[in-house]
């Protein structure tokens, strides 16, 4: 029979699991989805950022944001598997484009509605990948084009959680 309490004990420790750094919202490591006893270590890092304020540079404004991602992952040591850009012209999807470096590590994405100014920024690494590190370059990058950009969300979740080995 299933435990009918399980939800609800799943969400308030899911929602506990949030706090307030700096004015952005972090997802902190939880461990009752684990029952884990012990302290939990990770081996990655997502880091998630939602922003407004994004103007177009231009035409090719989805090649010019695929250099931008692969230059932040060139200068980060991550090992760049592939990178893909497809720019959306309006027609079935809203004007804007989505951007993927897939690294050895994990990957590095932008996702945009240019007619909107609505871009989104992840970043999935793994190891001693610096995701932080990679996402402020990419947001300098952005910033110094787009210097009314606001960041409305950032939030940094440590992944691959394990108990640590002794």
């Amino acid at each position: 029979m299933p435990n009918k309490g399980a939800a609800p004990l799943f969400l308030a420790k899911l929602s506990a699991a949030w706090a307030t750094t700096d004015g952005f919202k972090s997802i902190l490591p939880f461990r009752g989805a684990l029952n884990a006893k012990e302290p939990l270590a990770s081996h990655g890092q997502h880091v998630v950022l939602d922003l407004t304020g994004y103007v177009s540079p231009g035409p090719e404004e989805g090649a010019w944001v695929l250099n931008v991602l692969r230059d932040a992952v060139a200068r980060s040591g991550a090992r760049e598997v592939h990178a893909h850009v497809e720019s959306f012209d309006g027609v079935i999807s809203p004007p804007g484009f989505a951007a993927v470096v897939l690294l050895d590590e994990s990957h590095l994405s932008a996702h945009c509605y240019s007619d909107r100014g609505w871009l989104a920024i992840d970043c999935f690494t793994c190891g001693g990948t610096n995701a932080e590190g990679i996402v402020e370059d990419v947001l300098n990058a952005f910033t110094s084009e787009m210097p009314d950009l606001v960041v409305h969300q950032r939030a940094v979740m440590n992944r691959f959680l394990h108990p640590e080995e002794g």
